[in-house]
């Protein structure tokens, strides 16, 4: 490296390591490295020595800042998703605050796991549900959703668009295309030899309350309000009427032109709902392959 320096014109090279508290990093990195080169006949003098080493505490503190700004962000869109996330970096941290929306819920699970992880080792069974998470996230982002919590082996997601016949047409469209994916993931899975699965997903649509839930020091931001329990009990139906993807009455209503791709299961009670409901399913008839 410093042959290729010489050989660039570099005359001198000092590098200066700079460590800050472990109050003040977030992760492994304990602080900086900054390197000088310069091009002066005479190299650094003692002065410019004592001149860079002089900056280098502001200099770190600084990057130090930008680094920290960039991971804190990063880890918290992680772990909340990006549509929460910006709600609380812009400081919605109060527990009991929440917004209204009127948005699409996605409720999910997987079909068998518990049968699954029975046999399974620990590994297989986190592999296993990564995979089959990732199917879903991936398809869930691609049409404008953002996944809130995993719930085991069962996600919670909302699709908030202002117009309902867009937020549905777009989670429709995610669940079709996460079942496209699983497919793909069964038949790679099953010719290794490893246990496959498949989703139920339930689709409603209905008013949330959008914010912050728990304790005065911890805190989880999700959606609440009836429309969340009564997705989860659509997804419940899934086995026993031996569909994949179940819409709501609520849903079909406000689809718009997406109504035309979904086909009646009939009505049914449901544990916890008021009153009996028509169900709905993707019509296989007017869905793509």
């Amino acid at each position: 490296m410093l042959d290729r320096f010489e050989h660039d014109g570099a005359t001198d090279y000092v590098a200066f390591a700079s460590r800050v508290a472990e109050t003040v990093r977030i992760g492994e990195g304990e602080g900086i490295v900054a390197s000088w080169m310069t091009d002066a006949p005479s190299g650094f003098s003692d002065a410019h020595i004592e001149l860079i080493a002089g900056i280098m505490p502001e200099l770190t503190i600084a990057f130090m800042l930008g680094t920290n700004n960039r991971a804190a962000r990063t880890l918290i869109r992680t772990y909340l998703g990006s549509h929460a996330a910006e709600r609380v970096l812009a400081g919605n941290i109060v527990r009991g605050r929440a917004t209204p929306i009127h948005a699409v819920v996605w409720f999910s699970d997987l079909t068998g796991f518990t049968r699954i992880s029975d046999m399974a080792s620990a590994d297989a069974v986190l592999v296993l549900l990564n995979e089959y998470a990732e199917a879903q996230v991936e398809a869930i982002e691609a049409h404008g959703g953002h996944v809130l919590k995993f719930i085991g082996d069962g996600i919670l997601a909302i699709f908030p668009d202002a117009e309902p016949p867009v937020a549905c047409r777009h989670a429709l469209d995610a669940a079709l295309e996460q079942r496209r994916c699983i497919e793909g993931l069964n038949a790679r899975r099953a010719a290794s030899g490893l246990p496959v699965t498949h989703t139920h997903v339930a689709l409603h649509v209905g008013d949330l309350l959008y914010g912050n839930l728990g304790s005065a020091r911890r805190l989880d931001f999700t959606v609440l309000g009836p429309a969340v329990n009564e997705a989860a009990r659509i997804e419940a139906l899934c086995a026993s009427l031996e569909q994949t993807i179940i819409v709501s009455q609520a849903f079909a209503e406000a689809a718009g032109d997406a109504r035309r791709k979904l086909v009646s299961l009939g009505r049914y009670a449901m544990k916890g709902v008021a009153r009996p409901q028509e169900l709905f399913t993707p019509d296989p008839d007017v869905m793509p392959a």
